[in-house]
């Protein structure tokens, strides 16, 4: 048996949007997430934590209190200076 061709008696739709005639010449300002000062404080926790890790190197003497004690307060502390540098918001400026 033969089979019957279906021919649809409505024209078919295309699911797909058009695209619009014109486009939008209207320009936004570009603003990005960090300013000025917040890469200025994530530097200076770079140095600091390199800081830390400066003042826990070395051969001589492995147990004296700068190594133990001062050295890795530095680093968290260089840590947590890049952290707040980081979640920091930027100034709002009103023009």
């Amino acid at each position: 048996m033969a089979q019957q061709q279906f021919k649809p008696t409505a024209p078919v739709k295309n699911t797909t949007a058009a695209k619009p005639a014109y486009k939008s010449t209207e320009t936004k300002p570009v603003s990005f997430i960090f300013d000025k000062g917040n890469y200025r404080l994530f530097i200076i926790s770079i140095a600091v934590v390199a800081f830390g890790f400066i003042l826990m190197s070395g051969t001589t003497d492995i147990y004296s209190a700068t190594k133990i004690v001062i050295a890795p307060i530095v680093v968290l502390g260089g840590f947590a200076l890049g952290f707040f540098a980081i979640f920091k918001k930027p100034s709002v400026k009103v023009d």
